[in-house]
């Protein structure tokens, strides 16, 4: 049976915290990524949730999370976030999954204390301090006058969606304007900007030195055709040659936001890796 997915708010220190939830059981924590928000996740979760507890959050800054620009949004940040609010919700254990920006600020989080997490799912990710032109090009434009608002802007909303999704049907126009709809005043794509502007080299560093000890199981879901980190396949080798446990499948016909392509697909694979 499909659980129903519920939305819910928690307090973390002054931020208030929105997230989706489905199911019971063992925990699986989703953090998405630049721009989306736990609304990434929707068609994932009915599936999983038949057997686990599927959490979806909407980091600050994304989705209906508070979007306070005094607030620094750092790695470090968001892993006292993360900790919070996993203390809320008296969770001890999770299987972290992670997309996009989500990932470094992710698995900089499990790092941390490696034993808070049970298993680890990638999908199309950032990893590793050695970023490529794309990366770089992106993270200037953030800098950018008149680039950066447009970037943050309604249409560039729309624009960064699809650039990220190779079929493109796949998209309505209700699911751009769910990712548009937090962006909506000056204030919020500021803040948008920040998340970017404030990526540590030194916290990539960290992250590249010490996930090579983690001992959980490791799986690998990613779509070939990523226009937003081309060089996701060799990323994700460099992950397979740290954590040789690591599980890959690739998705030849997806781009960077596989959610939107193939959510049953996914879904379905994250329940055989998770049963193992």
């Amino acid at each position: 049976m499909h659980s129903k997915i519920e939305s819910h708010f928690t307090q973390v220190g002054d931020t208030n915290i929105h997230y989706l939830s489905a199911g019971q059981g063992e925990t699986i924590l989703l953090l998405h990524g630049w721009p989306t928000s736990a609304y990434l996740w929707r068609d994932l979760m009915p599936e999983l949730s038949e057997n686990y507890q599927v959490i979806a959050i909407d980091l600050p800054g994304f989705g209906k999370s508070d979007k306070n620009p005094a607030d620094s949004y750092s790695f470090r940040y968001y892993g006292r976030i993360l900790d919070g609010f996993l203390e809320n919700l008296n969770i001890e254990h999770v299987t972290l999954g992670v997309h996009d920006l989500g990932g470094p600020i992710g698995l900089y989080w499990m790092v941390q204390d490696m034993g808070r997490v049970d298993r680890l799912i990638l999908f199309n990710t950032l990893v590793y301090p050695e970023f490529s032109r794309m990366v770089k090009i992106f993270a200037l434009g953030t800098m950018l006058p008149g680039v950066k608002n447009m970037m943050t802007s309604p249409k560039g909303i729309k624009r960064a969606i699809y650039f990220g999704v190779n079929q493109k049907y796949k998209l309505t126009d209700e699911t751009i304007q769910q990712y548009q709809a937090p962006f909506g005043d000056s204030t919020s794509r500021k803040v948008l900007l920040k998340s970017i502007q404030r990526l540590s080299l030194k916290a990539f560093e960290e992250i590249k030195e010490k996930l090579p000890s983690f001992k959980g199981p490791v799986q690998i879901l990613y779509g070939e055709k990523d226009k937003i980190l081309p060089k996701v396949a060799t990323t994700m080798q460099r992950v397979k040659a740290d954590l040789p446990q690591s599980e890959i499948t690739s998705f030849p016909d997806c781009g960077h936001f596989l959610q939107e392509e193939v959510p049953q697909e996914l879904s379905q694979a994250i329940i055989n890796f998770m049963k193992k």
